[in-house]
């Protein structure tokens, strides 16, 4: 479902312990990493598609997490041309989403990231809560600098964002 402007609607997740650390993936068979994110169906709400997204990225269920809070609104991203899949139409230029921020209740246990026929993530790590700023693809840093900005206030054992060299301008 891509939206009159060429948006697909999305969640993204941050996943963090009561340290403040957070769950880090590397994208299964490449060297990308990222937080957890994907696509809604046209049926859901994005706290639906989050918990959904959670469990087909993650393994964990609802009983693993509790939501401290989301992004108000949709943040967007535009995909570099390359990334741009022109055959389909509408064509999606980008994503916007809503970002949510979880606590982690369990223990490392209760991953399963091969818990899907075709897994988006086959390894993972804790990280401080700005290193993945510093760290993804270059063309979601943006993103991922607004979306922490709004979510660390609710997570109160981060330093802040005094390493980023993101722009926090919206695109």
């Amino acid at each position: 479902m891509i939206d009159p402007d060429g948006f697909r609607p999305n969640v993204g997740i941050v996943l963090a312990r009561e340290d403040g650390q957070v769950f880090w993936a590397r994208r299964a068979g490449q060297n990308g990493w990222q937080f957890p994110q994907g696509g809604m169906n046209t049926d859901e709400t994005p706290l639906e598609a989050m918990y959904r997204e959670l469990t087909e990225e993650t393994g964990l269920g609802p009983e693993h997490v509790r939501v401290l809070g989301s992004t108000p609104g949709w943040l967007r991203y535009r995909l570099p041309k390359r990334y741009r899949r022109r055959y389909q139409k509408p064509v999606c230029i980008g994503q916007k989403q809503v970002w949510f921020l979880l606590q982690f209740l369990a223990d490392d246990e209760a991953f399963r990231l091969d818990s899907v026929a075709h897994p988006e993530f086959d390894y993972y790590r804790w990280v401080d809560f700005w290193y993945p700023v510093r760290h993804v693809i270059s063309f979601k840093r943006r993103v991922y600098v607004r979306a922490l900005q709004h979510l660390e206030p609710l997570l109160p054992n981060t330093r802040g964002p005094t390493e980023h060299s993101a722009d926090s301008s919206e695109s």
